[in-house]
């Protein structure tokens, strides 16, 4: 239906925003003015510790300077509630005491037909249920016992039964009025081609019924009760109400409490869903044994960030996952992917849970691999990389996996990680090659070395900026989204040590997306030193005694700011980063001060005295700020302890 935008804006201005918005935010205090319709609090769309979403009653609009979402009342509904934007229109409308208006006469009759379906639906499961609880259907109700199901959750998902006969559902229905064509309509039953009479689709099945977003039945799945009875489980076919491709098992039950838990997890079958639901966690859906299609996706993205996709361990429920990877990939948007859990092999969720319950489920889930691992894992794992066309080969496969991502900043960041990954992965399949020790014949030659040779282990701290410069390389690679954004300065910034330099400008280079050296011809140039820093930045083992005495290990991130450890906010850690640049910077300032009063002892010029008034300027200010940055930093950090050791307490 189309709405007249005079009837959306008398809605939104019954109704004020903040009243809306307000039922999933709690309202800061200190940066809010009610009084000026002039809202803050931390956003309900991203994880954050610091207000950055605003909303402006007069405007009617809400913004996130964080993540960027934006919008209305309408899109707010639909976002939060995983509602469609004719459903949300009608939920506000009620709630703002504004009448809907009247549909336009097809629309009606498509209306009318979509709710005298979902009646026969209705119907039909109130029939099933009824077999199910009474004596025809004693067998499929111990089965489901049996299965570990509870009385309770038996009820709560209106568990059913089809008897055996051939239109058992159909005369029934007859009976209370129902026309055979809207049986025929609902799926409910099958009309032969060659004319002979309609029969019941479901037969002597345990049946559930599948609910759309607002938990009105409008199909169903059922399970034989035939030991040798085929299909084992089998859906209603698409409907006017039901499209597998948009539709999620237990969405409705599961959207508010996965929205609530940043948590959603996707099972492959419906009596996986149900068994989860009653083990605890409410936030499960299952994929009604169709690929996954971009309707789903977007949907389960309204549920949580980063859905959990947990199918069966065997070889089919991999399959399955490596399919659902490449629809998610063209998709994917900022702040927005899916994680991955293999189960051991041969077991699925009902089978975790009857052998350890709710916390041997959990202990699986706490081990979901990013999407980009999966990715990675999936075309690496058996690629033969011992000639250079295989190992073309491969670079091409993950770059037309990379391209085919629509969302260009997501795309640059897969691009950028890939090809450090590549980097690494072919210099280290080429071990062998490079003589029995592993190591190059050759150093490698950072920028401005001419012909310069570094020693082969990775140096102790020889500069007064050694740590600090180890911290930024290794938080580029960790944080490539701080990477992109800085990309510029980062070319710029001029380090003291020429291993990080030249290691700094290598990933410059791969990042630049000019379509020139290919990863496979030209990892061999970065050398050995630049594999070195790249494992240690990346949490790998470091050499021993590649730091000097008294010095922390330099092989782990972590071990140089620990701070990160906390999980702090997105805002800290880019502070963090853009702090480490300064530092190094102001470390170049004062070089440059030093040189010029160097020069300044032999010959001092108007213009050189200038230059000194300038960089000691600067150089002042710049320290001010730093100070201040680190203060603050040290300030927050703080704080983060505190509550760690809190939470720690009360666990």
């Amino acid at each position: 239906m189309r709405f007249s935008q005079q009837f959306l804006e008398e809605i939104k201005n019954r109704l004020p925003l903040s009243n809306v918005v307000g039922r999933r935010v709690t309202w800061d205090k200190r940066k809010s003015q009610p009084g000026k319709g002039d809202f803050w609090a931390c956003c309900p769309f991203h994880s954050e510790k610091t207000p950055s979403f605003h909303v402006d009653e007069r405007r009617n609009r809400y913004k996130c300077f964080g993540c960027g979402e934006s919008g209305d009342h309408f899109r707010f509904v639909c976002e939060t509630e995983g509602l469609s934007f004719p459903e949300a229109v009608e939920q506000l409308a009620g709630e703002a005491g504004v009448a809907m208006p009247a549909p336009d006469p097809q629309a009606a009759r498509k209306q009318e037909q979509r709710k005298s379906l979902g009646e026969v639906c209705e119907l039909a499961a109130d029939y099933y249920r009824k077999q199910f609880w009474g004596p025809i259907g004693d067998g499929a109700l111990r089965y489901a016992r049996s299965r570990g199901l509870s009385d309770a959750t038996l009820r709560e998902f209106q568990f059913g039964f089809a008897p055996a006969g051939r239109d058992n559902l159909k005369q029934h229905l007859l009976d209370k009025g129902i026309k055979e064509g809207q049986l025929v309509e609902a799926g409910l039953v099958i009309r032969p081609d060659d004319g002979r009479a309609s029969y019941d689709r479901f037969r002597n099945r345990l049946m559930i019924p599948i609910h759309d977003e607002r938990g009105r039945p409008v199909a169903f799945g059922g399970r034989t009760m035939d030991p040798k009875g085929q299909p084992k489980y089998l859906n209603s076919p698409e409907t006017p109400i039901f499209h597998k491709g948009t539709m999620l098992f237990n969405s409705h039950r599961a959207r508010q409490p996965a929205y609530e838990a940043s948590q959603a997890v996707v099972v492959e079958g419906y009596m996986d869903a149900i068994a989860v639901w009653q083990a605890g966690l409410k936030g499960v859906v299952a994929s009604l044994g169709t690929a996954f299609t971009e309707d789903q996706i977007l949907r389960l993205w309204k549920f949580a960030d980063e859905p959990v996709i947990c199918f069966d361990g065997d070889a089919a429920g991999v399959s399955a996952a490596h399919r659902a990877v490449d629809r998610v990939l063209p998709v994917l948007t900022s702040g927005k992917s899916f994680q991955f859990v293999f189960l051991p092999d041969g077991q699925d969720p009902d089978d975790l849970l009857n052998e350890g319950g709710l916390p041997a489920l959990e202990a699986e889930l706490a081990k979901a691999q990013p999407l980009s691992e999966v990715v990675w894992e999936r075309e690496t794992t058996l690629a033969r990389l011992d000639t250079p066309e295989r190992r073309a080969a491969l670079e091409k496969a993950l770059e037309d996996l990379v391209d085919t991502i629509r969302d260009e900043r997501v795309k640059k960041r897969y691009r950028m990680d890939l090809r450090v990954r590549l980097s690494n992965l072919f210099w280290e399949n080429s071990r062998p090659q490079r003589g029995a020790s592993g190591r190059a014949q050759s150093g490698w030659e950072p920028r401005g070395g001419k012909g310069a040779r570094v020693q082969q282990r990775v140096d102790a701290p020889g500069t007064k900026n050694f740590g600090v410069e180890r911290t930024l390389c290794a938080m580029a690679v960790k944080y490539p989204e701080l990477f992109e954004r800085h990309f510029e300065r980062l070319g710029q910034v001029r380090f003291s040590s020429e291993l990080h330099q030249a290691f700094m400008l290598a990933l410059c280079t791969m990042a630049e997306d000019r379509g020139e050296a290919s990863i496979a011809e030209s990892f061999g140039a970065l050398g050995e030193k630049f594999f070195q820093i790249l494992q240690e930045v990346q949490g790998g083992a470091g050499e021993e005694g590649a730091v000097a005495k008294g010095v922390s290990k330099w092989s782990d991130l972590y071990d140089r700011a620990p701070v990160l450890q906390l999980d702090p906010p997105e805002d800290f850690v880019e502070q963090l980063f853009v702090l480490n640049m300064d530092l190094i910077e102001l470390h170049q300032l004062e070089s440059e001060l030093e040189g010029e009063m160097a020069l300044a002892e032999t010959e001092l010029s108007e213009a050189g005295w200038v230059r000194i008034q300038g960089l000691t300027q600067d150089l002042s200010r710049r320290k001010e700020e730093c100070i201040r940055e680190e203060q603050q930093l040290a300030e927050r950090a703080q704080k983060m302890r505190a509550r760690g050791k809190l939470s720690v307490a009360h666990g």
